[in-house]
């Protein structure tokens, strides 16, 4: 089955301007980010990126851990993104890396942490934004998972 996405993007200005992007739920304003010499109004396509790449690889995580009976009381994740510039003097991103944090349900055990760390793992290859990227950005999880204590505090 075939899912169409549309972005509606207007643009005021050079290189040093600024625009809105919208598509669905998500309208923002958008330019060069400021540490890259623009003028750092709203997000931009670096963030759009690692936050595609980030949602993609939790939703996808979420839904694996999910069908496999795993017990996660709580799921969180940092992802950070490189961006470098090349030879050219031109940006070249190069890596993202998602940290996930899985939070196991009192009363899981090491075997049930075991097979929560090979999904996440295996949760960045099923994501489409990561196939989306490969051979060109550099993708990997690095997931830590922890065994919560009856009353389900967490640390």
């Amino acid at each position: 089955m075939e899912h169409k996405f549309e972005l509606e993007a207007a643009w005021a200005g050079g290189r040093g301007g600024s625009g809105t992007i919208a598509s669905g739920a998500l309208q923002t304003a958008v330019s060069i980010p400021a540490g890259m010499d623009g003028p750092g109004v709203g997000t931009n396509p670096d963030e759009l990126l690692l936050g595609a790449a980030a949602s993609c690889y939790v939703i996808s995580l979420a839904a694996m851990l999910e069908r496999s009976g795993i017990p996660a009381a709580r799921l969180s994740l940092r992802s950070t993104a490189l961006v470098d510039t090349d030879d050219a003097g031109q940006p070249t991103y190069r890596s993202i890396e998602h940290r996930p944090l899985i939070e196991l349900e009192a009363g899981a055990d090491e075997a049930a942490a075991d097979r929560a760390r090979r999904i996440a793992l295996k949760a960045e290859l099923s994501c489409m934004i990561t196939r989306a990227l490969a051979g060109n950005v550099r993708v990997e999880a690095r997931p830590e998972v922890r065994l919560l204590a009856d009353g389900g505090g967490g640390a």
